[in-house]
C-alpha cells in the first residue's frame, strides 16, 4: 500500500504517547501489590495523588468529581486508567476523568465507558464537557454514576 502523497500521519501525540506509558506503569503497579484491601487503599490513594498532581481548574473539578462519584456509587473502585482517575465496577472501568490539561483540550471530561448502563435508545452520549462543577453538574454527574452501575 502507497501512503498519500503529501500524508504527514505522525502516529500517536506525544500525550496520546505519555497517556499509553500511564497506563502500563498502572498494570505493573497492580500486579505487584498484594491483598485486595491493599489494592483498593493504594489505587485510591493513586487517584487521589493523580489529583493533587493537577492545577486548577482541573484539579478542583476532579476532587469534586472524585467524591461525587465514591458518594454515588459507592461500589465503584478509584483506579487510574491511561493516568487520569477512573472508577471500575469489578475490575472494568465504567466512569472516568480526563483533565483539560493533559491533553490540551479546551474542557475536561466526564467519561463513560460502554461499561455503563447509560442507554437510551439506538443513542446516548457517553461524554460531558466540563468546565466547572456546580450544584447542579453534581447533581447532574450523581443521576449518571448512579444509572451507570443500576
Amino acid at each position: 500500500m502507497s501512503s498519500a502523497e503529501g500524508s504527514t500521519h505522525e502516529g500517536f501525540s506525544a500525550e496520546e504517547r505519555a497517556a499509553m506509558k500511564d497506563h502500563a506503569q498502572e498494570l505493573r503497579k497492580a500486579a505487584r501489590r498484594s491483598s485486595r484491601a491493599d489494592k483498593a487503599a493504594e489505587a485510591e490513594g493513586d487517584v487521589l495523588a493523580k489529583i493533587a498532581e493537577m492545577r486548577d481548574p482541573d484539579r478542583a473539578m476532579a476532587e469534586r468529581v472524585h467524591a461525587v462519584v465514591t458518594a454515588s456509587a459507592p461500589l465503584l473502585a478509584p483506579r487510574l486508567w491511561f493516568g487520569m482517575p477512573a472508577y471500575a465496577l469489578d475490575g472494568k472501568v465504567v466512569c472516568f476523568f480526563q483533565s483539560a490539561e493533559k491533553f490540551k483540550a479546551r474542557y475536561a471530561t466526564l467519561g463513560f465507558s460502554d461499561q455503563a448502563k447509560l442507554d437510551d435508545g439506538p443513542m446516548w452520549a457517553a461524554g460531558f464537557a466540563l468546565t466547572e462543577v456546580t450544584p447542579e453538574v453534581e447533581e447532574r454527574i450523581a443521576a449518571l454514576v448512579k444509572q451507570a452501575v443500576r
